[in-house]
């Protein structure tokens, strides 16, 4: 069965999925503290100093970068790219959202680029890198 070869992807897939969710608590969460919150309209201090505020950016930076890669992930499987590959790729996305994502809760800066900002590129990479092993796959 194909999904027994990408095992390996699918949980981590899963890890990226909830990465995300857990961001969604977590923005949700600390905005709703805030006295007047309304749902669903951004955070009324938009600066790196707020936390509410990077939360909420941290879950929609992840949100950006979410449907590249659960796509880039579906058309791997489906164009049969190398398991190993197309999972090991998929995991470093992962850690790199995970890093991401810690940083950001943590370092509250306006510098360009920051901490964070490396491990966004790493994310990007290997999102980059599998969808160019699928086009070689394809064509």
């Amino acid at each position: 069965m194909i999904f027994n070869d990408y095992r390996a992807t699918l949980i981590w897939t899963a890890v990226i999925i909830a990465t995300v969710i857990f961001q969604w608590l977590v923005a949700s969460g600390s905005k709703a503290g805030q006295k007047g919150a309304i749902p669903g309209k951004a955070p009324e201090e938009l600066s790196h100093q707020n936390f509410v505020f990077r939360a909420w950016r941290t879950h929609q930076n992840s949100l950006e970068n979410l449907s590249p890669m659960l796509g880039t992930v579906v058309l791997a499987i489906f164009a049969g790219v190398d398991p190993r590959w197309t999972a090991s790729l998929t995991a470093v996305f992962a850690v790199a959202r995970l890093a991401h994502m810690v940083l950001y809760y943590v370092i509250a800066t306006n510098k360009n680029p920051s901490p964070r900002s490396y491990f966004f590129m790493v994310g990007f990479t290997a999102n980059v890198v599998l969808l160019a092993m699928v086009i070689v796959k394809l064509f």
